[in-house]
């Protein structure tokens, strides 16, 4: 079921709006900076996603092939979202879980997880190892 949540970094700068299903699950992935900042993200497509205040504070970071846009809080260092493209889901919005200040702890402890295998660029299968 579609529901808007309402997210944000630590220090409250970046402020969002999303309308997210969370009964599509979420997903993480074993690339090295979804793995070194332990990414836990919910994919919405790009309409269902409002920057609702702190542009002037976000930085952005990019690497590999530079397709995903990491999002951060150049005040405070968190990385609430980024913006994708994908065969998959077209273009898209993963949500930092982390950083949804309504979301159900309930809600949250029974979310759907799908592991992505960004690390070797093999985005349609689980990585080999999840642990």
């Amino acid at each position: 079921m579609l529901q808007t949540y309402h997210g944000s970094c630590h220090c409250g700068a970046l402020r969002f709006r999303a309308q997210i299903d969370l009964s599509q699950g979420s997903v993480q992935c074993n690339c090295s900076i979804c793995t070194k900042l332990r990414w836990w993200a919910v994919i919405v497509p790009m309409e269902r996603f409002q920057l609702l205040s702190g542009s002037a504070q976000q930085s952005v970071y990019t690497f590999h092939r530079h397709v995903e846009q990491h999002y951060f809080c150049a005040v405070c260092g968190i990385h609430p979202y980024l913006r994708g493209q994908s065969p998959r889901w077209g273009a898209f919005i993963a949500v930092n879980v982390a950083c949804l200040d309504d979301l159900d702890p309930v809600a949250l402890s029974v979310l759907a997880i799908t592991e992505l295998d960004g690390r070797n660029d093999c985005w349609e299968a689980a990585p080999s190892r999840t642990a």
